[in-house]
This record gives C-alpha cells, sequence and structure tokens, in this order.
C-alpha cells in the first residue's frame, strides 16, 4: 500500500515537472516590439538639406545618438511574433556641420512604398536637390472685409489679458 501511494505520487510529480517545461498549444504569446517604427512612407518624406529639427518631425526622436558621430541618428525596430521568428530593420540618418541631411542607410531605401507595391500602384519618388529658396516677404495689405483672414485678426486684436490671481498666505499661526 505504502509502495503503491509512493509510485503515484512519484509519476504524478514528474508528469507535472514534464508538463511545465512543455508550452502548451493554443496558449497566447504576445508579439514584442522595440524601437522606432519607420515605415517607407516616411523615408520618402526626408529630402537633403532638411534640418535635424524636420527630421525629428517626420521620424520622431533617434533610438541612439552616438556621442562620438554626433552627425548620426540611428533608427532601430524589431517585432517578433508571438512564437514567431524576431524581424528586425534599421535605418542610419547622416548630417553634415550645418546640421542639414545629407544621406541614409539602411533597410528602407527612397522610392515605392510597400503599401503601392501591395496595391500595383506606380509612382516613386524623386529625390532632388533643394533649390535655394528667396526669402518670403510679408506683405502689408491689408486682408479684404469679411475674410477668414480678417476674422482671424479681429480676433487677436480683441484678445484681453487676464491677470493670474495669486493665491492668499496660508495663516501660520500655532491654535
Amino acid at each position: 500500500m505504502q509502495n503503491t501511494k509512493l509510485l503515484l505520487t512519484s509519476f504524478t510529480f514528474v508528469g507535472l515537472l514534464a508538463l511545465a517545461g512543455c508550452s502548451f498549444p493554443g496558449v497566447y504569446k504576445i508579439d514584442i516590439q522595440q524601437g522606432n517604427v519607420v515605415t517607407q512612407d516616411m523615408i520618402n518624406q526626408l529630402r537633403p538639406g532638411m534640418t535635424r529639427r524636420q527630421v525629428r518631425f517626420i521620424m520622431g526622436n533617434a533610438l541612439l545618438t552616438d556621442t562620438f558621430h554626433p552627425d548620426r541618428w540611428d533608427y532601430l525596430y524589431s517585432l517578433q511574433p508571438g512564437g514567431g521568428e524576431r524581424q528586425q530593420e534599421r535605418v542610419s540618418v547622416f548630417f553634415n556641420q550645418n546640421d542639414q541631411l545629407v544621406s541614409l542607410s539602411g533597410d528602407f531605401k527612397p522610392g515605392v512604398s510597400r503599401d503601392e507595391a501591395i496595391l500595383g500602384k506606380t509612382g516613386g519618388t524623386n529625390v532632388t536637390e533643394p533649390a535655394t529658396q528667396a526669402p518670403v516677404e510679408k506683405s502689408d495689405v491689408p486682408a479684404k472685409p469679411g475674410s477668414l483672414l480678417d476674422q482671424i485678426q479681429k480676433d487677436v486684436d480683441g484678445v484681453e489679458a487676464v491677470p493670474v490671481p495669486t493665491p492668499q498666505p496660508l495663516d501660520t499661526t500655532e491654535q
């Protein structure tokens, strides 16, 4: 009786240990995403000569900014689907001494986006050097009465300054 009870307990314990090491079929495993999400459409918006602020507006903050190479920003993105193989994408953006975009390298290249390729649309992006822009001068011509610009100007002119209330000091006397 004792041997049978001990044998049954041992088999139960070994069986539980074996099951603990196995992954059960049908158990949901989460997708693990890390880094900056970079799309082909974001890459297509980049142009040579853009400032760092413009690149940051399009791409977001870089995941890696090297202290020894301050003119290089690295964007990394990895996705590991639950139970699947890890996929990784990398883009490096390079600037010159004037903080202007010079080049990029990595898994994305300017051209047809993946969405357009799937849908069968053509229409690549042409990368051209920026032309020197003439400074835009402000015209002193008043807005036409009744126009949207006139309404906005009236709203701006009609704004009243409201003083910020200051709180009364607390009574610190002992009670």
